[in-house]
């Protein structure tokens, strides 16, 4: 039967500052990875103070590069990253920070790359199932409405 490793706090201090140095983490992340090396709360808080002090965590920091990657990568819209921010507790004003790092004229360049690509594999099919399943995607992956349905429209004309 396997036991889980104790870990001094000096050895569970620099695991956490490998795990943080190697990605950026939020503070959830950093604190589930803590709770599950069974560190004691008075040990969670001197790490994590540490790690703040140290600048191996930084919500900002999280924030902005996680906005800017799936951004960048997912081809995520403003609505889904912001959710995804609010689910790992990152604050509604490192939120507006991270979301003013998406330039406006590169956003809009994405959005009208992403329907196209995705209306090519819609060929074929009517329009108006190609409007709604275009939208549904977009929608799904993030994309404020009424982006998605002035591109859908233009794409896809009556």
């Amino acid at each position: 039967m396997l036991k889980n490793p104790t870990y001094t706090l000096a050895e569970a201090t620099q695991k956490l500052e490998y795990y943080c140095a190697y990605q950026d983490r939020c503070h959830q992340e950093v604190l589930l990875k803590l709770r599950q090396m069974n560190m004691i709360p008075e040990a969670i808080d001197h790490i994590m103070g540490h790690l703040i002090q140290q600048d191996y965590l930084n919500e900002e920091r999280f924030a902005r590069n996680y906005a800017r990657g799936k951004f960048n990568q997912k081809h995520w819209g403003r609505i889904r990253i912001k959710k995804e921010l609010k689910r790992r507790g990152i604050s509604s004003f490192n939120i507006k920070i991270a979301l003013k790092e998406l330039d406006e004229s590169t956003y809009l360049t994405s959005l009208e790359t992403l329907a196209k690509k995705k209306l090519v594999q819609l060929k074929g099919r009517e329009k108006e199932v190609q409007k709604r399943k275009l939208a549904d995607y977009l929608l799904y992956r993030g994309w404020e409405s009424s982006l998605v349905y002035e591109q859908v429209f233009t794409l896809i004309p009556n």
